[in-house]
């Protein structure tokens, strides 16, 4: 396998233009993590291959949506995409800053840390006048990317339960307001309306300026810090399916929370925790949650 040394990333965000003079680097992998009504039959981006969240990148035994894979599948999987341990990888998606951020947690949470989100996505290439790709691009040859597996990064129910109790831990929630309180229904059929006992909201959306870019550092330390006081030294995040929960992940790594085990994805997020069970849920504490972003 040739070497190729990694691209120095700015961190764990770059910007259009950053991508754009870099496109041709040898080793730099561009993924397309697009999901749902969002994905297109070919990635936009030149080069770009599709990082496949609603297929072979998420637990096939799994009922539910969006959960990680097991390594030897990731693995396998990423160096079909053509991933070397010396690449670089840049994901982006189709809306903007929305499952991008998912893909960009999976790897570090496989061990592959030289990786970065393309801050506002495809609508922010395609504002900035940027070339597109019509037809799929070929993979040059299979990578030899090797998944070294960081589990405190995705956890389970039994470890949020656990940090809701715990004052040193703090549970954000990254679905709409409405959705948190209960007052808007669960667009998937089965769940529970509401939210965990003791979680904060915050909307992915709030962590977004108007162009979809995240919003400056500061800001974004500014709408972390508003949520608890004391300020926990965990922060855990949950969504609909594990995906957005990823946005306030990458946030809070912005606004300078990241620190060794800091910060964990709770992977089942609401499709697991809003079916019925045992798993406590609350729907009239709306004196208790933050008003509406």
């Amino acid at each position: 396998m040739e070497d190729v040394s990694a691209l120095s990333l700015p961190g764990p965000l770059v910007t259009v233009d950053w991508l754009a003079e870099r496109l041709d680097e040898p080793g730099l992998l561009v993924l397309d993590a697009s999901v749902g009504s969002h994905r297109r039959p070919v990635p936009a981006i030149p080069g770009a291959q599709l990082f496949d969240l609603d297929g072979s990148l998420s637990a096939p035994d799994s009922a539910l949506p969006h959960t990680m894979p097991s390594p030897e599948q990731f693995e396998r999987e990423l160096r079909e995409l053509g991933l070397n341990e010396t690449g670089t990888v840049v994901v982006y998606d189709n809306a903007g800053v929305y499952s991008s951020a998912r893909g960009w947690w999976m790897l570090r949470a496989m061990g592959f840390d030289a990786v970065a989100v393309l801050d506002g996505g495809l609508p922010a290439w395609s504002a900035a006048g940027l070339p597109q790709q019509e037809a799929p691009a070929q993979v040059a040859r299979p990578g030899d990317f090797t998944a070294g597996p960081r589990p405190e990064l995705i956890v389970d129910s039994a470890v949020v339960l656990a940090a809701l109790s715990d004052p040193g831990a703090a549970v954000l929630d990254a679905r709409a307001h409405d959705r948190f309180t209960g007052a808007s229904p669960e667009p998937r059929p089965g769940l529970r309306g509401g939210h965990m006992p003791g979680a904060f909201s915050l909307p992915f959306t709030a962590l977004l300026d108007d162009s979809g870019r995240f919003r400056p550092a500061d800001e974004l330390r500014a709408l972390f810090a508003d949520r608890f006081s004391p300020q926990p030294e965990r922060l855990l995040f949950s969504c609909g399916s594990g995906v957005t929960a990823c946005v306030l992940a990458l946030g809070a790594t912005l606004a300078g929370y990241a620190r060794g085990s800091a910060l964990a994805v709770y992977d089942g997020s609401w499709s697991e925790w809003g079916l019925p069970s045992a798993l406590p849920v609350v729907s009239d504490e709306l004196s208790a949650a933050p008003s509406t972003l």
